[in-house]
């Protein structure tokens, strides 16, 4: 009879709200709206928090350094401890954030929070005046980043049609990447007209309308509950998701972050490569940052295609193009060329990799676990990310220093060629149940 409805235009639920509460009771939940319709205003709103939020730390990212150095007269070995430090802590608060967020009207609110004070502690970082508070500041803002993390996660596909979750995350990754484009050209545009301080102090203002878009998205989720929600015990579950096979799934993503170098080493090779033929420093390091640019572009397209053929196939076969695609990348970049046409295609090929990774390794979380255990499944992979990143860069830095930055490439598209080995170890698309 259901099915008959449907077909006649008129959708309706086979299943009894006293049945789906019971279901609810035992642990196991309905996956996604009943509405199949998968671009609503909260999945917009989701990617709208994304892109104003990586508008606003980017924006403070692309000039902390010069604020460091010159207003706060310090050097790089400041600048790496702090960021070095931020990063560690967004893995471990994103661990931490996966057990709140299983609890289906605590995210949203953890969501909201979230976004706010990253918003905020970012930009009081123009009213520091020594480093230790820079330093605070930047923490506090990284763990509010990190915890927020699986709850946006987990709220994104509790109002997605599990057919269009591909998509979804995809079109929440496009955000982020675009937002790191937008937010460092609006700095270096306010810099030169207000000054360094004020220009990070308004940083705040995309990072307020990433707070208002999460919580438009949370609204909505909060209309999908057909029944309430029960309160969760706080818990990281690692049996559960252990027997769901996530280790499994999350190898090929953990050889892919071993191999994910920093955006600051590659702008420091293209730097390199272009300071040459009478072309001075300065006018290097605008092309790489132009470059770097193109490299966030690139990963925005991709980031929405890949989301696309995943919901026709399988996060396998887009995860590893990603791979391969970041060996052609590093491998360009490992090589002493300097025509800027060549250090531009390295810059596009790390951003088609990045884009389909990053949508690749969401989308495999996402169709594998059910509701209940999916934010600690976004916890463990933030991770595995963060820790795999932090590890990568540290090695290849080390190389890049002893050996040469040949070394230092070769070394980290060793792993992404492993990453795209493995790829099938992650789920088929309809394993999940």
């Amino acid at each position: 009879m259901g099915a008959e409805a449907s077909q006649a235009g008129t959708p309706i639920d086979p299943t009894p709200p006293a049945a789906e509460a019971s279901l609810v009771d035992a642990g196991v939940e309905p996956e996604g709206p009943a509405d199949q319709r998968w671009l609503t205003k909260g999945v917009l709103g989701v990617g709208g928090a994304s892109l104003f939020s990586d508008a606003s730390h980017e924006w403070v990212t692309s000039l902390l350094p010069t604020f460091l150095t010159t207003t706060l007269h310090s050097g790089p070995a400041a600048l790496g401890a702090i960021e070095g430090f931020s990063d560690a802590l967004v893995g471990l608060s994103k661990l931490a954030g996966g057990p709140l967020s299983n609890d289906r009207e605590r995210r949203g609110k953890l969501a909201s929070g979230g976004y706010l004070v990253t918003a905020i502690a970012s930009a009081l970082i123009g009213l520091a005046a020594a480093v230790w508070q820079v330093g605070v500041l930047r923490a506090a803002a990284w763990v509010s980043r990190g915890i927020r993390g699986p709850a946006r996660d987990s709220l994104l596909i509790s109002i997605t049609p599990k057919g269009a979750y591909g998509r979804a995350s995809g079109l929440e990754r496009a955000g982020d990447n675009l937002g790191a484009v937008i937010g460092p050209l609006i700095a270096a545009g306010l810099v030169g007209v207000m000054g360094i301080r004020h220009a990070i102090l308004l940083a705040f203002i995309p990072g307020i309308f990433a707070a208002l878009a999460i919580t438009m998205a949370a609204r909505e989720a909060r209309r999908t509950l057909s029944v309430p929600a029960r309160r969760r015990t706080l818990s990281f579950n690692f049996k559960e998701l252990w027997q769901a096979g996530l280790p499994r799934a999350l190898t090929p993503a953990a050889l892919f972050e071993l191999g994910n170098l920093a955006s600051a080493l590659l702008i420091l090779r293209a730097t390199d490569l272009l300071h040459v033929g009478g072309r001075d420093l300065a006018a290097a390091t605008s092309l790489a940052v132009l470059l770097y640019a193109a490299h966030n572009a690139a990963a925005t397209v991709s980031a929405l295609a890949g989301g696309h053929v995943i919901d026709r196939t399988n996060p396998r076969a887009v995860f590893a193009v990603a791979g391969l695609v970041y060996v052609a990348g590093y491998a360009l970049f490992a090589i002493d060329e300097h025509h800027i046409w060549m250090v531009g295609l390295a810059f596009i090929l790390g951003g088609i990799g990045i884009g389909l990774g990053e949508t690749a390794e969401s989308t495999t979380v996402a169709l594998m676990l059910p509701d209940r255990l999916r934010g600690n499944g976004f916890g463990v992979l933030g991770l595995v990310q963060s820790m795999g990143d932090l590890g990568a860069t540290l090695v290849a830095g080390v190389l890049w220093a002893v050996v040469s930055p040949t070394a230092a490439f070769a070394y980290a598209a060793g792993w992404m060629l492993l990453s795209a080995c493995s790829s099938g170890l992650l789920i088929p698309r309809r394993a999940a149940t």
